[in-house]
């Protein structure tokens, strides 16, 4: 629908469908949000922007030549209800954030990305999932 303000230019009234999809997006269960978010990406991190775990996380990616899709969820709407699923990803045997995901599968915490990265597991992980070429 047009509408022609008091200056005569006119207005769309419909939303696009990128803003339509967003809210769609926020709309779906937290569940659901983690599950596409995570699979958005060859290697997804959830991440707290004051969170030192985090920052060391985003070094070692960063510093193999991985551009993860970093979510931080003190910024985003519904990081609360995020967190609560990562919480229940995490169990009781790791911290919760940063939660890491590559080739849509959950890797874990700073814990196993670090362990992955000593045992040489992880560089073959993330060329598996298409994060690296190399």
């Amino acid at each position: 629908m047009q509408v022609v303000n008091k200056s005569g230019i006119q207005i769309s009234t419909e939303a696009p469908a990128t803003a339509t999809a967003a809210v769609m997006k926020l709309e779906s269960s937290p569940y659901e949000m983690v599950r596409q978010l995570g699979c958005s990406n060859p290697v997804v991190m959830f991440s707290m922007s004051g969170c030192c775990m985090c920052t060391v996380a985003k070094r070692l990616l960063f510093g193999l030549g991985v551009g993860p899709s970093v979510i931080e969820l003190d910024q985003h709407v519904t990081g609360d209800d995020i967190q609560a699923v990562l919480y229940e990803l995490a169990g009781d045997t790791q911290q919760p954030l940063p939660a890491i995901f590559v080739g849509g599968k959950f890797l874990g915490g700073v814990e196993t990305l670090m362990a992955c990265h000593i045992n040489g597991t992880l560089i073959p992980l993330l060329k598996e999932a298409g994060a690296l070429w190399l």
